[in-house]
C-alpha cells in the first residue's frame, strides 16, 4: 500500500511540475494552431499552387497499390484498394513548413522585442557605488563619510 501511495505521490509531484504544464499548454495551442495552418494551406496556398501549376489538384496525386485505374483519391478508397497517397503527404510537407515559417516569424519578432527592452533597460545608467575623496583623490564607497586611504573627514 505504501508502495503505491509514493508511486501516486511522485506521480502527483512530476504532473504539477511547471515544466510539463507549461509543455500540455504548448502541446493544446499548437493543436490548434495547427488547425489554423491547415487551413491556411488548404484553403489559400493550395489553390493558388494548383491555378499555378494549370490546375493540378495534389490531393488526387496517388498509386492505386492493386493496379487498378481510379479517378479519384476517393473512388479508389471507396472501392477498398490500398493506395500510396503522395498528393497527401506534398500537402503535409507544405504544411510542415508553412507553420515552421510562421513559428519562426513569430520567435523573431518575439526575440525583436525583447532585444528592444534589453537595450531600454542597459540605456539606464546604474546608480553609482563609488566616489572620490576630494583630498586624495582616491577611489571610495559612496556611503564613505572618512576616506579609508587618507583618513580625511568628508
Amino acid at each position: 500500500m505504501s508502495k503505491a501511495k509514493g508511486f501516486g505521490a511522485e506521480f502527483k509531484k512530476f504532473i504539477m511540475r511547471g515544466n510539463v504544464i507549461d509543455l500540455a499548454v504548448g502541446v493544446i495551442v499548437g493543436g490548434a494552431f495547427q488547425a489554423i495552418v491547415k487551413s491556411l494551406v488548404d484553403d489559400v496556398v493550395m489553390p493558388v499552387i494548383s491555378l499555378a501549376t494549370k490546375g493540378i489538384d495534389f490531393a488526387n496525386w496517388f498509386v492505386a497499390l492493386d493496379g487498378g485505374e481510379y479517378a479519384t483519391l476517393e473512388a479508389a478508397q471507396e472501392a477498398g484498394a490500398a493506395v500510396l497517397s503522395y498528393g497527401n503527404f506534398i500537402s503535409a510537407i507544405i504544411n510542415f513548413l508553412i507553420m515552421a515559417f510562421v513559428v519562426f516569424l513569430l520567435v523573431k519578432g518575439i526575440n525583436a522585442v525583447a532585444e528592444k527592452t534589453k537595450k531600454n533597460e542597459e540605456e539606464v545608467p546604474a546608480e553609482p557605488t563609488t566616489k572620490e575623496c576630494p583630498y586624495c583623490k582616491s577611489e571610495i564607497a559612496i556611503e564613505a563619510t572618512r576616506c579609508p586611504h587618507c583618513t580625511s573627514q568628508l
